[in-house]
């Protein structure tokens, strides 16, 4: 079976449009190409061992350059992957491309990630039109995955939205951002200042990012890197 015609899980993220600089320049910093799977050598920082910086991408690194709209699920019994385009497609028709104000760095909830200064209504309303009118494509969560969820601390609030949309981090709890990390415990606090100058030198010509599309990305069976296999464009 091709892994397409019916993934371990799908994801519905935000990518550039993956011919661009925007979209190589935060593959280089990963290591890997979400489109291609291919490993690319990764930008060397001084003070901070190849094999360090390696393991501090790892985790952004198996997903992909993207940030998340709609967190992985699997398919509901009855849907395919043509019928979440379907869907996806749905969301796009009709919605005006948007732009977002200039990244800045941030280590908030113990990463470091890209961030828009602020966050605008459009793309307020188009993460929650992924998480709500998505949501019938997704098959409910086990008690697996609801107890690795729930291995992060989760308050009331976000406990509630991940028993109601498969998810903890959404609509009003939604922070959108480009993972640059995984969990900033692995590197010595002595070390940060190198990370932060390497990101600020290596991302300081991406652009304000331009928001006139949604991709949807697979992983293929469990475990396995995400692929980005579609990009669908805003008609409106």
């Amino acid at each position: 079976m091709h892994p397409e015609s019916q993934p371990y899980r799908v994801a519905i993220y935000y990518a550039p449009d993956t011919a661009s600089a925007e979209w190589h320049m935060g593959s280089e910093w990963l290591g890997r190409c979400a489109v291609t799977g291919e490993h690319r050598p990764q930008t060397v920082i001084d003070g901070i061992a190849a094999d360090l910086f390696a393991k501090l991408t790892a985790h952004p690194r198996r997903y992909g350059w993207h940030a998340t709209l709609k967190a992985p699920f699997q398919l509901a019994a009855g849907n395919d992957l043509n019928a979440l385009r379907s869907g996806a497609r749905r969301i796009c028709e009709g919605r005006r491309p948007f732009d977002l104000p200039a990244w800045r760095l941030s280590t908030l909830d113990g990463f470091l990630s890209l961030r828009p200064e602020q966050s605008p209504f459009e793309l307020a309303q188009f993460a929650a039109d992924c998480v709500q009118q998505l949501h019938n494509f997704a098959a409910p969560l086990s008690e697996s995955e609801l107890a690795r969820r729930r291995l992060a601390p989760l308050s009331l609030e976000e406990d509630a939205l991940l028993l109601a949309w498969g998810y903890p981090y959404v609509l009003q709890n939604f922070q959108f951002h480009l993972s640059l990390t995984g969990s900033l415990n692995l590197l010595p606090a002595d070390m940060l200042p190198a990370l932060m100058q390497a990101a600020n030198s290596h991302f300081q010509q991406l652009p304000a990012a331009h928001i006139d599309r949604l991709s949807i990305f697979i992983e293929p069976r469990p475990g396995e890197d995400f692929q980005l296999v579609e990009q669908i464009l805003f008609t409106p």
